[in-house]
């Protein structure tokens, strides 16, 4: 860390302050945090078994699901114990890997939901060439971008931070630790660091939201040309995806496209992107997925039995 630090703890102000509220809280994000892991997770082992989930879309699925248990993972216990916490306090080192890991991670989804695009895109505007296009070798090359696009992201979050001082207050008005939050503790002007993640946060958001969101608009005028049956399996699939960028890029484009100068951290949207989120992906994807459905229940209706 920077050799003029005098903090060497932070101390988290929490979602609420209310004790009683806290308590509640725990009973909710509990269960939505078991939820994620064993809902995410069900979706991996399911692709990984299964002999009929082997094509590049749900290859790409299982990786999303891993992620999400990854991404959440990274918040929610703590956040979940410290309701429990009078006092909630985390290391400056910790507080820097745990913005490493949360930023890592985020960015690799992102760069996922992209390919996950990108593979839809394929799929039905370049069927004939599906194959050929999409093919293992390519898929697992998509997928390792991914992981480093998200470590060089996080690099550079965590080159910006360390190169701060800190020399008090230590309070983070937040329920786990981020920039902009941990920017306003720093006793030295953090404009251009502001700005450093605006360009490397936000516009990785917004860019990758408007390359999903012209990939499925090309998707719809090509759809024209299916079936009646072919546009309705399509659509069912497309629109799974769909609703997983919103719920996604959402909340992080309102979050990490404002000006660094103006910036007020809404802890409700973070807690949404960070928390519940995650959970909402083995939801959405099974309840659109026929094919998803199917397989768990002959795989894990099977072995219960």
């Amino acid at each position: 860390m920077a050799t003029t630090n005098n903090v060497t703890k932070l101390i988290f102000t929490g979602l609420f302050q209310d004790p009683e509220v806290q308590r509640v809280c725990f009973a909710v994000f509990l269960p939505v945090y078991l939820a994620t892991v064993v809902g995410n997770g069900l979706i991996v082992l399911t692709v990984k078994v299964s002999q009929s989930l082997h094509s590049p879309m749900y290859f790409f699925l299982s990786y999303l699901s891993l992620v999400e248990i990854s991404y959440s993972s990274t918040v929610a216990p703590k956040f979940i114990a410290d309701l429990l916490s009078k006092v909630k306090t985390i290391s400056l080192e910790g507080c820097v890997a745990q913005i490493f890991f949360f930023h890592f991670f985020g960015v690799a989804e992102t760069f996922l939901l992209t390919v996950m695009a990108y593979d839809r895109y394929v799929a039905i505007c370049k069927p004939l060439h599906y194959t050929v296009i999409m093919s293992r070798a390519v898929c697992h090359r998509l997928v390792a971008g991914c992981w480093l696009g998200g470590i060089i992201h996080s690099m550079i979050q965590i080159i910006v931070t360390v190169r701060l001082p800190f020399c008090g207050p230590n309070v983070i008005d937040h329920y786990f630790c981020d920039l902009h939050p941990l920017f306003k503790l720093a006793c030295t002007d953090t404009s251009v660091e502001g700005l450093v993640v605006l360009a490397n946060s936000g516009l990785i958001s917004f860019l990758s939201f408007l390359i999903l969101v012209s990939s499925y608009i090309v998707i719809l005028v090509n759809l024209r040309n299916h079936s009646a049956e072919g546009r309705r399996k399509a659509l069912s699939t497309c629109a799974s995806h769909i609703t997983v960028v919103v719920l996604f890029f959402g909340p992080a484009i309102f979050l990490y496209m404002r000006p660094p100068s103006t910036f007020t951290e809404d802890k409700q949207v973070a807690m949404f992107y960070s928390v519940v989120t995650p959970m909402m992906n083995p939801i959405i994807y099974t309840l659109r997925n026929a094919e998803v459905k199917i397989t768990m229940r002959r795989l894990w209706g099977r072995k219960v039995k």
